[in-house]
């Protein structure tokens, strides 16, 4: 298996090439691809030293998979010119996820849906792929009528730039801004950029992306995005009402029973989910499992994940071992 790593300097890429060495995904020929800036650079895989190319030269070396994670831009212009040559491309940007030709794929949820004809395959929004995980089994179960969630998002989703502004803050170094305010102590409601509807771009794919993955529109989600001064992981309350009523108690064995999912949810020991823990795990953690009981039929819960590892890495790795597994590429 030949494998482009597109991005592969980035803080995605980086965490890229470290889930695939952990899974053993069966490379035989490695291709690590970034910008030009990077070009001639070397970096470690594996015990050993690759020397980083550019895209043009990646693309003649036709490999059998690519995986981006360099950007929408990026992704727009270079995806279809790997797949012209036979390459399938799983896109961590979103650049195809809405797009109706393309497949926005969560492994666990939909990875059936994937044929030899998938020559761009999306990676969806790391913030909807921790919601959309929890919320399948249940939708399945009780019937989504809506959903309203809020995030709790770590500077490492904005990029290496927004970490360095914090940890700068943090020691009270003033350096290159990330953000228009000061993330240091600070929440800021503002995740990408903003649109006409006053929701930002992050907003619109929280409340877009799971109806395509789960091929149904007849439930409604509305989401606030705010970052929050954390280095790793992101964390959504979630609020949910379903046609159907529910035991909470079924609700957590449906949940615990979820391939990806581990259930933290005890309030007499203080468990519930943190980034603190999900920190470089893949699973999608879930707790604070309780009745709204201002509503009919509606549940709260509290959802985290590492937005690096399940919310984009180890999706994308995912999806390529189902294609392997599935003799796909």
């Amino acid at each position: 298996m030949k494998v482009a790593v597109v991005g592969a300097t980035g803080m995605v890429g980086e965490v890229m090439l470290k889930v695939l060495a952990e899974r053993k995904f069966p490379i035989t020929e490695l291709l690590l691809v970034a910008s030009e800036r990077s070009v001639g650079k070397t970096m470690e895989y594996h015990g050993k030293n690759y020397t980083i190319i550019g895209l043009e030269t990646a693309v003649a070396a036709q490999p059998d998979l690519a995986i981006f994670s360099a950007g929408g831009d990026t992704s727009l212009a270079w995806a279809p010119k790997f797949a012209a040559v036979g390459t399938t491309v799983i896109d961590n940007s979103s650049a195809w996820r809405m797009h109706p030709d393309y497949k926005l794929i969560v492994p666990e949820i939909n990875a059936n849906q994937l044929s030899k004809t998938d020559k761009i395959i999306a990676n969806p929004n790391c913030s909807t792929i921790q919601m959309v995980l929890v919320l399948a089994p249940l939708h399945q179960k009780y019937k989504m009528k809506r959903v309203v969630v809020s995030t709790y998002q770590s500077v490492s989703g904005t990029g290496v730039k927004a970490v360095e502004q914090m940890e700068n803050e943090t020691k009270g170094i003033v350096g290159e801004m990330a953000y228009h305010y000061p993330i240091h102590r600070n929440a800021i409601p503002h995740c990408d950029v903003f649109l006409e509807n006053g929701y930002t771009k992050e907003e619109m794919k929280l409340a877009n992306e799971p109806k395509k993955i789960l091929g149904d529109d007849s439930f409604n989600i509305t989401a606030t995005a705010v970052r929050i001064p954390t280095a790793g992981g992101h964390s959504e309350a979630v609020n949910v009402s379903f046609e159907n009523d529910f035991e909470l108690a079924e609700v957590r064995r449906i949940l615990s029973e979820t391939e990806g999912i581990v259930v933290q949810d005890n309030t007499d020991t203080n468990t519930y989910p943190m980034p603190a823990y999900a920190h470089d795990k893949d699973e999608v953690f879930v707790g604070r499992i309780r009745r709204d009981e201002s509503a009919a039929n509606t549940l709260n819960l509290w959802i985290v994940a590492d937005n690096l590892r399940k919310g984009a890495a180890t999706n994308a790795v995912q999806i390529a071992e189902y294609l392997v597994a599935q003799k796909l590429v």
